[in-house]
């Protein structure tokens, strides 16, 4: 056990789907995984060890934000041995060709956190995602027919529908062609670039600033079922 975790160095698979939210670990757990378990509560940041596809998986919620993801990240692959981890969530975006329903694959994250600093005194604001991660997720999408987005993205400390400013905060980034901004996958590729892991990213796009879509309760739960059974047939290549 860890200060933040419960479970049993067993407990935990390998390869971890990492969703932020704790209730969607569960809504995972329960709709897609068979023979699962509850294998942490702790801060009620639940976490799931099941089967699919008759392969082992590990749901396990981050919590918002780059601190959080960097907390459960860490924990995973230092003390239970986890190799790989996808981030699985929703995103917004500020980039044209990007429409609300994408399925966007972070092929590296830039941010503007302390994060880096403040865990081992680096100063980096853009990590890369794990290229064999991202082979196989790009292998599942071609066999389940799930067009990708695949580029550069946003991880940032502040909700950006909520800046004062739309274009003073694209002017803190040094690149236009981002295409898709969310708040957790610095935290968790530069802990895996740390601790020589794999960790990948994928997002689907909820909210853009250009296509302004409002998508119904059912339209949603599709959309990210459809990630979700993605991120699932990936872990298990």
């Amino acid at each position: 056990m860890t200060v933040h975790i419960e479970s049993k160095k067993e407990d935990i698979a390998e390869v971890v789907l990492m969703p932020g939210d704790p209730l969607r670990a569960k809504y995972i757990a329960e709709k897609f995984l068979t023979d699962y378990k509850l294998i942490n509560k702790v801060r009620n940041m639940f976490g799931y060890t099941g089967y699919y596809k008759g392969k082992r998986v590990t749901v396990f919620a981050s919590g918002m934000g780059v601190p959080s993801i960097g907390i459960y990240s860490y924990e995973l692959y230092k003390f239970y041995d986890v190799k790989k981890i996808i981030r699985i969530g929703t995103s917004g975006s500020f980039n044209k060709n990007i429409k609300v329903n994408d399925v966007v694959l972070s092929e590296g994250a830039y941010c503007k956190s302390y994060f880096d600093q403040l865990f081992d005194g680096q100063d980096v604001n853009y990590v890369k995602s794990s290229p064999s991660l991202n082979e196989n997720i790009k292998k599942a999408a071609s066999t389940l027919n799930i067009p990708l987005k695949i580029g550069k993205t946003i991880t940032s400390d502040v909700f950006d529908l909520y800046s004062s400013s739309m274009e003073k905060f694209k002017s803190n980034y040094p690149e236009e062609d981002y295409l898709a901004t969310e708040m957790e996958a610095f935290g968790l590729f530069y802990m895996a670039f740390r601790l020589h892991k794999e960790a990948s990213c994928l997002m689907t796009v909820v909210d853009s600033f250009y296509d302004k879509k409002s998508l119904t309760s059912e339209e949603r739960e599709k959309s990210l079922d459809q990630m979700i059974t993605l991120a699932l047939d990936a872990a298990i290549i």
